[in-house]
């Protein structure tokens, strides 16, 4: 596919272009996304190269990951990442960071909404997976308030810095949103 743009009240999601090397080398050294997160630590300048330059596009080119700069609609400095990546059976997943001066603006809420409503409307998405270590209450914060439901921990999900760890996950419907879905819905009848 070829890049888009997505646009919400705020912000501009747009493909991330090589010129975003330093800024996303600069926000990458935060600890906190460096601990929560699977960017590499420490972070190098030829890590900032290679997502740039190698991974973002082949995503785009090989319809495995739509990796997103967001930025407010006046294109100020770049405020975070989020994507759209490891479709399987109809579900994509999200991920996300958002630089350190940024978060608790709702920033990521609204960048994630615009994604999920892309992913519904436009790639046929069934359902929109949101997984992140246990313990990463601002990742959380912001899959709850897009109206994610946490559905449970995953054991030894997540590889980060060599070692596997619990992880979080939720989802999120069309239905969710108000959007119709690519396929009818049956729920499991609840039990006693």
């Amino acid at each position: 596919m070829e890049p888009i743009t997505l646009t919400t009240e705020r912000l501009t999601l747009s493909t991330f272009v090589p010129q975003d090397a330093d800024e996303v080398h600069d926000i990458c050294q935060d600890p906190e996304i460096q601990r929560w997160t699977t960017v590499p630590s420490p972070y190098a300048r030829q890590d900032a190269h290679d997502f740039l330059n190698h991974v973002v596009p082949a995503g785009w080119r090989d319809d495995t990951e739509y990796s997103f700069a967001v930025r407010t609609r006046d294109g100020g400095p770049l405020l975070a990442a989020a994507a759209l990546h490891h479709p399987r059976s109809g579900s994509w997943e999200v991920g996300f960071w958002t630089a350190k001066e940024h978060r608790g603006r709702g920033y990521m809420t609204e960048a994630v909404l615009a994604m999920a409503r892309w992913a519904f409307t436009d790639l046929g998405c069934t359902r929109l997976e949101w997984r992140a270590e246990v313990g990463n209450a601002g990742s959380r914060a912001t899959a709850e308030k897009a109206g994610f439901t946490v559905e449970g921990v995953l054991r030894a999900a997540l590889p980060n810095n060599g070692t596997l760890r619990d992880t979080w996950v939720g989802s999120l419907l069309p239905a969710d949103l108000g959007l119709p879905g690519a396929l009818p819905y049956l729920p499991a009848p609840r039990t006693r």
